[in-house]
């Protein structure tokens, strides 16, 4: 069986290619389908207003989504996103964000999703919800 401190560590050391590009690393981890992650914005993800493409906002909270299920699994899965809705709250700038992602439900074939994304001052900034299909992988 494995430990938690384990599952986190395998976590942040294979992290998927979206992952790496959105310096992604995960900072804490719930078995019970919870992750709290941080995000590197770079200048390079913003738009000509100087603000985070909402695309790559998108991508941050569907990792830290899915980042919930694999926790939530307690093993090494695949989590295919189905739909996803995202609600912009407030713009986002370059520089660390944090996300946290949760399960709501998660059944032998569907999942179902959440995440918020924040600034380094707590603010909330967009919230996704979606339904993913977890598969092994």
């Amino acid at each position: 069986m494995t430990t938690h401190e384990e599952l986190l560590a395998r976590l942040n050391a294979d992290l998927p290619p979206t992952g790496i590009l959105l310096g992604a690393e995960i900072l804490e981890l719930d078995p019970a389908g919870r992750v709290r992650m941080s995000f590197v914005a770079t200048p390079a993800f913003c738009n000509p207003n100087g603000t985070v493409q909402g695309g790559i906002v998108a991508a941050m909270l569907d990792d830290a989504a899915e980042m919930a299920c694999v926790a939530d699994a307690g093993k090494r899965i695949f989590v295919a996103t189905i739909e996803m809705k995202v609600s912009f709250l407030l713009p986002a700038k370059a520089g660390k964000l944090y996300a946290e992602g949760r399960v709501i439900k998660r059944g032998r074939m569907i999942a179902f999703l959440e995440a918020d994304l924040f600034d380094g001052e707590g603010a909330l900034l967009a919230r996704m919800t979606s339904t993913a299909a977890p598969r092994a992988f």
